[in-house]
């Protein structure tokens, strides 16, 4: 239910491959107008229903279809809507022939070259979305051709949603679904602001959640909600879903579709809820495969749902990245130790162990990740590392255990550099921490005798494992 005016001041970043789609349109976005990302396979149709001021095509060779790629950008050009191409991606001699190429000279950012009455704008670099030329490229695209407003701001965006959830909801009850992590923490926050007691949120102990972690969601939010908050232990009925289950995207439906059955049922409780609050966030939309996406994994608060559902969905972070969910937490007054928590996927350690799910196993990873953690906030990285967590993977190995053979786990540390989840570097942790890690998990986790530490980036890797 959030803002549709100022998403309305739109610019389409079209995806052609490779890695600086989303950099640009968070800079974009930055710049206060409103991005939004496309895959290149999309339709002419989908692109003009978004009713874009502006047309930004990003991509690098060949990561992308060059035939399917060269037809939408002459499709492109039969329209009055202004370009930018950044990348020598598909479609680059299109734009050449079909129009006015604009290149880069020194500090000018733009500047026409030759043509006809088709103006489009090109870059065969992708500039730094950091830099002041890359800054000065957009900013001039954005307000000097597009004639864009600077409307994008959080401020803009918790005032408006808050109407808009009013006048959405009226004065009926509404139930969140809250795990305690930033996404949801954030919505619960900005939907409480809106309707106050009418907000009645729902912690469902899934039986996926890190060591000590159902104590303490309980702890921070009874107090806040009152009657207004339930704690649901449902960790039983979760482990049997899962059962014998090892194909991650079937983890992520399974346990999408149970979240909803918990939160149907508690609704049912309080009577005449319509509508369920959900922290969803872009790169879990991107990545989900919504609309025309590509599929990467399945978030189970979108590609996860069941089909048939009896309530139907607000999420006021829908379009939002990472940051700026952080900046609207702090626009709402939330504490930072919320604000800047690690991020956590909705299905838990369920989607952190390879393979099958057991009780055994879950008290396995539980203790290594709790050790991890643990010697992160000792050695001062807890809040320079954007998200560390321990991996039970599938690998046994031989070992030495007091002084015998041993057949044990393999543990996988994994901890990246991020802005907003969709592009991330592993992080370059000192070895002498790796070590403290390595040798407490290996001497205190029953069942572990090898630790390994996962040094590939986003993408090819994702961030999580499953």
């Amino acid at each position: 239910m959030a803002g549709h005016q100022l998403t309305d001041n739109k610019i389409i970043v079209l995806d052609f491959g490779g890695q600086g789609n989303h950099l640009v349109a968070r800079r974009v976005r930055a710049l206060k107008a409103y991005a939004e990302i496309l895959p290149a396979k999309v339709t002419l149709e989908r692109i003009l229903a978004a009713n874009p001021l502006g047309i930004i095509l990003v991509g690098q060779p060949m990561a992308h279809d060059q035939i399917q790629g060269e037809k939408l950008v002459a499709s492109l050009l039969s329209v009055d809507i202004p370009l930018l191409a950044l990348g020598n991606w598909p479609g680059q001699a299109v734009i050449k022939s079909g129009g006015i190429l604009v290149k880069q000279q020194g500090a000018c950012p733009m500047e026409v070259a030759s043509g006809n009455a088709r103006v489009v704008y090109s870059l065969e670099a992708l500039p730094s979305m950091d830099d002041e030329v890359g800054i000065d490229i957009l900013t001039h695209f954005i307000y000097e051709v597009c004639k864009c407003q600077p409307n994008w701001t959080m401020a803009a965006f918790v005032e408006y949603c808050i109407e808009n959830i009013r006048q959405g909801v009226g004065d009926a009850p509404v139930i969140c679904g809250l795990s305690g992590g930033v996404d949801s923490t954030v919505a619960a926050a900005l939907v409480h602001r809106a309707i106050g007691d009418q907000l009645h949120s729902v912690f469902v102990d899934n039986g996926f959640m890190r060591k000590h972690e159902v104590d303490e969601v309980i702890e921070i939010f009874e107090p806040f909600f009152g009657d207004n908050f339930v704690a649901v232990d449902a960790s039983a009925r979760f482990l049997r879903q899962v059962a014998g289950v090892v194909d991650p995207e079937a983890k992520r439906k399974i346990i999408g579709t149970e979240f909803i059955r918990v939160f149907e049922e508690e609704a049912a409780k309080i009577g005449s809820i319509q509508y369920l609050v959900q922290g969803t966030v872009y790169p879990d939309v991107v990545e989900s495969g919504a609309g025309e996406a590509a599929l990467v994994k399945s978030h189970h608060n979108v590609g996860g749902l069941p089909e048939e559902m009896e309530l139907g969905l607000i999420e006021p972070l829908r379009w939002l990245f990472k940051e700026e969910v952080r900046e609207v937490g702090g626009i709402l007054g939330l504490p930072d130790e919320l604000v800047w928590r690690q991020p956590f996927p909705g299905p838990g350690l369920a989607v952190r162990i390879i393979g099958e799910i057991t009780p055994a196993r879950l008290d396995i990873l539980r203790d290594a990740d709790f050790i991890l953690r643990d010697e992160i906030k000792k050695a001062g990285l807890e809040r320079e590392i954007w998200q560390y967590f321990a991996v039970l993977t599938d690998v046994r190995t031989v070992g030495v255990q007091e002084q015998q053979r041993a057949y044990g786990y393999t543990v996988g540390i994994r901890a990246v550099h991020s802005t907003d989840g969709m592009l991330a570097s592993w992080a370059h942790i000192p070895f002498g921490v790796l070590e403290k890690i390595s040798q407490r998990i290996m001497a205190e986790v029953r069942d572990v005798n090898r630790v390994v530490y996962d040094i590939s980036s986003k993408p090819p890797a994702t961030i999580e494992w499953e």
